[in-house]
Parts: C-alpha cells; sequence; structure tokens
C-alpha cells in the first residue's frame, strides 16, 4: 500500500495548511504491524502518537482477577485516544493494544505531536475532537456494562458480527470479554436463542437463523 499523503485520509488532518501535513509526513515512520501483534501495553510509555492508515487495532483492559473488557477499536483513518491521553499527561498506558487484522500507522514522535499541539489550532482541534468523541464511546461502554441488558448486548453485536451469510464469528470468551461479563453468561443466553430459533451456536461462531427477530429483540427492549 502506497502511504504517500497519509494525512489526506483523516478527515480533520486533511484540512491542516500544506506546510504543517509535510511537517507531519516527514516526521512520521511508518509501521507495518502483523495481526495478532501486541502494540502497546500496561506500564509502557507511547513514544508517539498513532494514527491508523489502515486496519484495526483493540483497546482492551484486563482487571486484578482476570476479567477482560475490550474499550473500544481503532480503524483506519482514526487515532488512538488512549494515546492520545498519555502523550498529553506524560502517564504510561493503563491499557493493551493489540492488532486484530494486519496494520499499517502512522507514528509521528512525542515531540512533534507537541509542537503542532501547541503551535497549530487546526491540529489541535483535530486531536481534541477525536479524544471528546472517543470518550463519549468510553462512558457508553461503561454504562452498557454497569446499566445494560448483557440479552440486548449480545444480540446486538452478534448482528454487528455476521457476515453476508449471517455467520458471526466469534468464541463465547471473546463474547464475553467484548461485553465485560462471564462466559457462562453468554452460554446460557445464547442457549436460549438457540431454544428460541434464533440462531444456532457452533464452535468458534454463531448462525443467525432469524436476524430479524434478532434485531426486533435487541431494538425493541
Amino acid at each position: 500500500m502506497n502511504t504517500s499523503g497519509w494525512p489526506e485520509r483523516f478527515v480533520g488532518l486533511s484540512r491542516l495548511s500544506p506546510p504543517l501535513k509535510l511537517k507531519l509526513e516527514t516526521a512520521a515512520r511508518i509501521r507495518r504491524i502483523a495481526a495478532g501483534t501486541r502494540i502497546f501495553g500496561p506500564g509502557e510509555a507511547p513514544a508517539g502518537m498513532l494514527f491508523l492508515i489502515e486496519g484495526t487495532v483493540r483497546v482492551h483492559q484486563q482487571s486484578e482477577n482476570g476479567r477482560d473488557i475490550v474499550l473500544y477499536r481503532v480503524t483506519g483513518g482514526e487515532s488512538c485516544v488512549m494515546t492520545t491521553a498519555c502523550l498529553f499527561t506524560h502517564h504510561s498506558y493503563m491499557a493493551e493494544g493489540i492488532a486484530e487484522t494486519d496494520v499499517i500507522a502512522a507514528e509521528v514522535p512525542r515531540q512533534t505531536f507537541e509542537d503542532l499541539v501547541s503551535d497549530s489550532p487546526e491540529f489541535r482541534d483535530f486531536v481534541l475532537a477525536a479524544y471528546s468523541h472517543r470518550i463519549v464511546d468510553l462512558f457508553q461502554v461503561i454504562d452498557n456494562v454497569v446499566f445494560g441488558r448483557v440479552d440486548l448486548r449480545i444480540a446486538e453485536r452478534l448482528i454487528q458480527l455476521a457476515d453476508e451469510n449471517g455467520v458471526a464469528s466469534m468464541t463465547h470468551q471473546d463474547m464475553a470479554d467484548e461485553l465485560g461479563t462471564a462466559r457462562e453468561v453468554v452460554s446460557r443466553l445464547l442457549n436460549e436463542f438457540r431454544k428460541r430459533g434464533w440462531i444456532e451456536p457452533r464452535r468458534g461462531q454463531v448462525t443467525l437463523l432469524d436476524p430479524e427477530a434478532l434485531a426486533r429483540f435487541a431494538a425493541a427492549n
């Protein structure tokens, strides 16, 4: 993939002046990361700002008792809010970032990032807008975990994951980690959906037999 002119792939960065875009492009290190690679983890300090050009990164956090929850995903054309927060506060990461697919990212050095935030209102607005948007998403995650019904969230997630053949590829444990609940809870609820004739669970995947009913259930409650 040709990464020349990568700032144009980001809505906010594409509005920057040509000199600023050139500064970003010149300073950035292009990273090509294989699927499954750990990109960052707790206790590590970011070397710079990550701008995802292509691919998907899953950011998740694990509690002391081993429970795991997915905080958000970063996809092409987005930046990582966890990295942004660490750069702003000079703190280390508190979560882990894993490449779910092969990833191409531009890593802008910390000093360049700080210079642009300080000197460029346009760049600062881009960073803060992306940061604010992701914080809203994180509050939604908290709300879902604390107050949301797990059965509705499972139904909604199955619909999101299903491919053109109606197959959602995800293990019970992956679903539990995604939604911040226990594997046993996911298994029990998927079995209930099976009894209703909505799905057919198999190892590592779920086939949606009645996606319309599943969608109505997710939306009507």
